[in-house]
């Protein structure tokens, strides 16, 4: 679980995982759970851009084993954003949804609080 030196490596602290929404790469969702914070926003960033470059017409960002969403995080959601549709997937009372009420972004991602919402068009 640790890397050398007993440090914690990004990989322990949060996880990626982007399915189809159907047949066709044309809807996505990428399920993150874990924390976005300095350390683990790399590898959110590469899972997004991964994502991105299959080319969809909506990504769904499933935060909703997220825990703690950073501004870096934040940053990302919103970068990804200008590329393609994008709707966020968070508990409506978590500490994530929270976070982006809070900073006014929730309108801007397409935040839902159930995956089915999410993929409705």
């Amino acid at each position: 679980m640790t890397g050398e030196r007993g440090r914690v490596r990004p990989e322990d602290l949060l996880q990626t995982t982007t399915r189809r929404a159907g047949d066709t790469d044309e809807r996505l969702v990428v399920e993150v759970s874990g924390e976005v914070d300095l350390h683990t926003a790399p590898m959110f960033g590469d899972a997004l851009a991964a994502a991105l470059a299959r080319g969809p017409a909506l990504i769904v960002v499933d935060l909703t084993d997220v825990s703690f969403l950073a501004s870096i995080g934040i940053t990302i959601l919103l970068k990804a954003r200008r590329s393609t549709r994008l709707r966020v997937v968070t508990p409506e009372h978590s500490g994530v949804a929270r976070t982006l009420r809070l900073t006014g972004v929730d309108e801007v991602l397409g935040l839902v609080s159930g995956r089915a919402d999410a993929l409705t068009p």
